[in-house]
C-alpha cells in the first residue's frame, strides 16, 4: 500500500458518519427549517444548503480551518488557539457553540484512544472546538490541506443531507441527487475559502442563525439542542 493510498484511507476514515464525535445527532437549525416550511421539499433543501455553504463555509469555516491546519503544521499553538477561538466566537448561538465543544471534546477523546502520540497539550487545544480537532488530525494522518478541506466540507454537507432525510418525505435516491448536485458548489466554495484574506473572513447566514436559536425550544425534537 502507498502512502498516498494510506492518507487518503485516513482522510475517508477522518469523515466517516461512523467517526464517533456525534456529528449524526445535530441537525444545526434544519430540523426548525423543516418544522416552520422553510425547507419542504428537494429544491427548498438544495437552496438552504447552498446558502449556509456560501455564507458560512465559504467565508468563514474554510478559511479558518486552513488556518489551523497551517498553525499546527508549523508548531505555533498561539495561533491555532487564535483562531479556534475565532471560529468559537463566530457561532451565533448556544446550540452551535455547545455542539462545536462537544464534537471537540468528542474528537479529542477518540485522537487520545487511537494512541496520538503528540503531547496532551495539543489534545488539550482542540477539546473545545471540532474544527480546530479536525484540522489537527488531518495534519498529524497526513492528510494534504485541500484534501482535508474538501473532507470537512462533504463532512458537514452528507450530515445536513442525512439529518433532512429524516425530517422530510425524501428517500435515498433523493438524497443522493442532492449531494450529486451541490457537488461543484461544494468545490467552488473550497477553492474560494483557501484564498479567502485574514479580513475578509466572517459569515454571515442569518436564516441558520435564526433556526438554531428557536430549534434550542422546539417542543419535539429529533436532533440534539
Amino acid at each position: 500500500m502507498t502512502t498516498d493510498t494510506q492518507d487518503l484511507l485516513r482522510l475517508f476514515q477522518l469523515v466517516s458518519p461512523s467517526f464517533p464525535t456525534g456529528a449524526f445527532s445535530y441537525s444545526q437549525g434544519l430540523e426548525w427549517a423543516v418544522e416552520c416550511g422553510w425547507v419542504k421539499n428537494r429544491n427548498t433543501l438544495v437552496d438552504w444548503l447552498g446558502s449556509v455553504l456560501r455564507s458560512g463555509f465559504q467565508e468563514l469555516e474554510i478559511p479558518l480551518v486552513k488556518r489551523m491546519y497551517e498553525a499546527v503544521c508549523i508548531n505555533d499553538p498561539a495561533t491555532f488557539v487564535y483562531w479556534r477561538n475565532y471560529l468559537i466566537a463566530s457561532r451565533e448561538t448556544m446550540e452551535l457553540r455547545l455542539e462545536e465543544q462537544n464534537r471537540g471534546r468528542a474528537m479529542a477523546s477518540v485522537l487520545r484512544s487511537m494512541g496520538d502520540e503528540s503531547d496532551d497539550n495539543w489534545l488539550e487545544r482542540v477539546q473545545p472546538s471540532q474544527a480546530a480537532g479536525f484540522a489537527y488530525a488531518a495534519v498529524r494522518w497526513g492528510i494534504g490541506c485541500q484534501e482535508a478541506l474538501v473532507g470537512y466540507t462533504w463532512n458537514w454537507l452528507e450530515n445536513s443531507v442525512m439529518a433532512a432525510l429524516k425530517l422530510l418525505p425524501l428517500g435515498q435516491t433523493a438524497g443522493q441527487t442532492v449531494l450529486n448536485e451541490m457537488l461543484d458548489h461544494c468545490r467552488k466554495a473550497v477553492e474560494c475559502g483557501m484564498i479567502c484574506q485574514d479580513d475578509a473572513i466572517g459569515g454571515s447566514c442569518p436564516a441558520l442563525a435564526i433556526a438554531s436559536s428557536l430549534h434550542e425550544t422546539q417542543y419535539t425534537r429529533l436532533f440534539r439542542s
